[in-house]
């Protein structure tokens, strides 16, 4: 008597689900405050975390399908907002924004084992670090020069290797754990509440539901260059008593004087104020780049007139409805 056995075999879709793993691409190398941002996100715990050279090659790893995501830095509490960043989500289609994380930053100064704070005469810096340390450098290294570098850590290894044309490094504290780097001084930013705005970004896909604690980000150009037009496009979302906690220009590029803003308001498109506030936006401007809603980094629950609750914009809407379908006035 011969028995029939069945092989188990599993499907390839759930052998995949089961072994594969997703990528983050992120500002490298290793002991980056852009490294730092991507651990407090607990989904990219245990994945696969590319280094890249720029924002650019971040953006292109996510749309090309090389990363699941990317962060990136978008604003810093002293410099504003990071115009590479703005200007490639401003032309790049198909991206969003899934998330936000912030943080706190200050820096070293590192050099070669053996290099004393004399010695230094050039420093290697990324452009944004450089200037949240001026005071100090302008104080402690008053004759020095400054080489500008791709990142903090790429500062620090291009001091290291000889490939930059300095003796010192500013440099994010995390660059200790990784290089052998000798610490000529610590605490050097200007600033010791300086703080970086992060963004997760993921190629285009449905926004996530609201919590209470949203933030919509939009890009938007406005129709005419006449007075009154900015205004018009901010009263979109004044007249629905949506706060909007970050508004900042950047030029357009086709001709001098035309600039599209970047604006974070408070809220997700999933509330019937910032739902009706887009459909107001869309009718007036040009173009509308919707980067996403999502949960604010601090978790601060959105206040607003209750005028504006969601159920007022409801009832609104049931008595247009009724006006046309010709019900009865209560």
């Amino acid at each position: 008597m011969s028995h029939l056995v069945r092989p188990r075999v599993a499907s390839a879709d759930r052998l995949n689900a089961v072994t594969e793993r997703r990528t983050y691409s992120y500002l490298g190398p290793a002991g980056t405050f852009t490294e730092a941002a991507l651990a407090q996100v607990p989904e990219a715990r245990g994945q696969v975390w590319n280094p890249v050279h720029n924002v650019g090659e971040a953006l292109a790893d996510v749309l090309e399908g090389r990363s699941d995501a990317a962060m990136i830095a978008i604003e810093n509490s002293i410099e504003g907002g990071v115009s590479t960043t703005l200007d490639a989500l401003a032309t790049l289609p198909g991206l969003r924004i899934a998330g936000e994380y912030l943080v706190a930053v200050n820096f070293v100064l590192v050099g070669r084992p053996g290099t004393r704070l004399e010695d230094v005469q050039v420093v290697a810096a990324h452009p944004v670090a450089y200037a949240q340390c001026h005071g100090w450098l302008g104080e402690h290294l008053p004759r020095h020069a400054h080489v500008p570098a791709a990142s903090n850590v790429a500062s620090a290894l291009g001091v290291l290797d000889g490939s930059l044309p300095a003796q010192a490094a500013i440099a994010a504290p995390g660059v200790v754990q990784h290089q052998d780097v000798e610490v000529l001084a610590e605490q050097i930013g200007d600033n010791d509440n300086a703080v970086t705005r992060f963004v997760l970004v993921t190629p285009t896909t449905v926004p996530p539901a609201p919590t209470g604690a949203d933030k919509t980000s939009l890009i938007i150009e406005l129709p005419v260059d006449q007075p009154g037009a900015l205004l018009e496009m901010l009263e979109q979302f004044s007249t629905r008593g949506i706060n909007l906690s970050a508004i900042q220009s950047r030029p357009i590029g086709d001709e001098l004087g035309r600039y599209r803003f970047v604006i974070d308001a408070d809220g997700h498109i999933h509330d019937e104020r910032m739902y009706d506030a887009l459909l107001g936006i869309r009718r007036f401007s040009p173009r509308v780049v919707f980067l996403g809603s999502y949960p604010r980094a601090d978790r601060r629950i959105v206040q607003y007139p209750e005028r504006y609750a969601d159920d007022i914009f409801v009832e609104a809407r049931d008595w247009i409805r009724g006006l046309l379908s010709g019900e009865p006035e209560a």
